[in-house]
């Protein structure tokens, strides 16, 4: 990687890796960066200023050195928290709006010429996330577009210095790709991003990291440690591949990743450390204590393993995983704690012993580099599975009773979507436990029994998603089997529910 990436500043929007996603989409390679790292920037095409959680109008609001942002010399766009940023700079003001606006709006395009709306609509979908509004425009300001209330909600201050109120990043807002690609092609010698090239340059960058140390990778059998553990092997570091059995694990499973590590030569050692994590999850019922639990827990067993000697740690973690986390360094607010972002690893990670050479990759690139890699269908196309397992599909208390109505449910589900053929038109799908009983009757008898929800979406890249509307006569089929074959259950519902609000899982 030559030139310098696209740099995408991170005020701490749970958008800001679409913006990074979407460059990438338009072959660009593109990275995130905190505010105070404008300057480990290099010399990118062109920069955006992602949208935040924050107001720009409180003490202590994230803040950019303006003065060394304009001595760049590159097109800038602000997104939202950017926009408002950018408009105090340039000398107008922001004020809190009159209420808070969230979701779709509509865009009236007031633009002409060469500018970031060049071949968009007259009017266009958009999506609105934010509370504050600019208010005074500083002299010479133009408006490129304005909403249904005529509020601007597109500026231009100076040459090559733009602002959205609107997030382009996200599908909702329907013509935002274009958006993006006018903005950034006004910017010159721009880094190409192809994932075939980009395998060259994360097998050097493992090399570099590893310099010659020992690496520990943890497998699962999921996508993402299939493609680190053949990344790994691609580079040709000495590594010890461990899958750890965490007794939290879809039916059948443990045999199925040791015969799917055996069939592409990556030898692993496997650990049955079932009983454990259930007798630690025992009486636990707050999602945030049990990943907690099962990260701490996994470590220790891992490195009970393998020893003190252990000098890398690898990892899968993925660019959303960064995010959900608010990990160091970042301004995001925080969704979850990921299993791989608990106390211990932190600390590993402020030694310096974690490696992680998937973290600036979405699931979807995570999958192409599988496929570059060699790995088989059956490994890059399988749905995500969270790494701490059922747990998050089994609210509160963790039983092995309730696991085997998850596994049983779940593997009906699984196997009637790849009956139907439905199994590759869905980002993820699952059987998650209702913690409620409910009222039903079998076999003429009354029965008190669970609720089970089955959940299956679409999606790029996790951070947002929509229900997948699968046609009623599999959704009959699935809640027939499930209700006639798996014991404990007597209803069956299905979640419809976006993220956001929703998560995909449901801890």
């Amino acid at each position: 990687m030559e030139k310098d990436p696209i740099a995408v500043i991170d005020f701490g929007s749970q958008y800001t890796q679409l913006i990074v996603r979407r460059i990438r989409e338009l072959g660009y390679y593109s990275k995130l960066y905190q505010p105070g790292e404008l300057r480990e920037t290099g010399k990118p095409a062109v920069v955006v200023l992602s949208g935040g959680p924050r107001s720009t109008l409180e003490d202590g609001a994230p803040d950019i050195d303006f003065d060394y942002l304009k001595g760049m010399g590159v097109p800038v766009l602000g997104v939202c928290y950017g926009m408002q940023l950018l408009n105090q700079k340039f000398g107008g003001s922001v004020a809190p709006g009159n209420k808070r606006e969230f979701g779709r709006a509509t865009l009236k395009n007031e633009s002409s010429g060469n500018c970031i709306f060049s071949g968009m609509s007259e009017t266009s979908q958009i999506w609105m996330s934010h509370s504050d509004t600019v208010e005074n425009l500083p002299e010479g300001t133009k408006v490129l577009a304005r909403n249904d209330d005529g509020v601007p909600v597109a500026l231009k201050w100076a040459e090559g210095f733009y602002g959205i109120q609107f997030h382009p990043e996200v599908s909702h807002s329907t013509e935002g790709n274009q958006l993006l690609k006018n903005f950034v092609n006004m910017g010159s010698d721009l880094p190409d991003f192809e994932i075939a090239s980009f395998k060259d340059h994360l097998v050097q960058r493992v090399r570099d990291e590893v310099n010659g140390r020992k690496v520990v990778c943890g497998v699962s059998g999921g996508v993402d440690s299939s493609v680190l553990a053949a990344l790994l092997h691609e580079a040709e570091v000495d590594t010890r591949n461990i899958f750890v059995d965490t007794g939290l694990l879809r039916k059948n499973e443990a045999e199925e990743v040791v015969s799917l590590f055996e069939s592409f030569g990556i030898p692993i050692e496997t650990i049955d450390a079932s009983e454990k994590f259930l007798t630690a999850l025992k009486g636990k019922t707050d999602p945030e204590e049990k990943r907690r639990i099962i990260g701490r827990l996994f470590v220790e067993i891992f490195f009970d393993a393998v020893g003190d000697d252990v000098e890398l740690l690898a990892q899968g973690t993925l660019y959303p995983d960064v995010i959900e986390s608010a990990t160091s360094g970042s301004i995001a607010s925080t969704i979850k704690t990921h299993h791989n972002r608990v106390d211990k690893i932190m600390e590993l990670k402020s030694e310096g012993r974690v490696l992680e050479p998937l973290d600036e990759l979405f699931k979807d690139e995570v999958r192409a580099l599988g496929r570059v890699l060699g790995l088989p269908a059956k490994v890059v196309n399988r749905h995500p599975f969270p790494g701490p397992g059922l747990a998050v599909r089994c609210p509160g208390e963790v039983t092995e009773e309730k696991l085997k109505i998850i596994r049983d449910a779940d593997k009906i589900f699984i196997d009637l979507l790849h009956e139907h053929g439905q199994y590759d038109n869905v980002w993820q799908a699952y059987a998650a436990l209702i913690p409620v009983k409910t009222v039903g009757v079998k076999g003429d008898e009354r029965c008190y029994e669970f609720a089970l929800s089955i959940r299956a979406v679409t999606s790029e890249d996790a951070m947002t998603a929509e229900w997948a509307q699968l046609p009623y006569e599999v959704l009959g089929d699935i809640s027939n089997k499930i209700l006639n074959e798996v014991d404990g259950v007597n209803r069956v519902l299905y979640d419809i529910s976006t993220k956001p609000p929703a998560s995909i899982e449901w801890e």
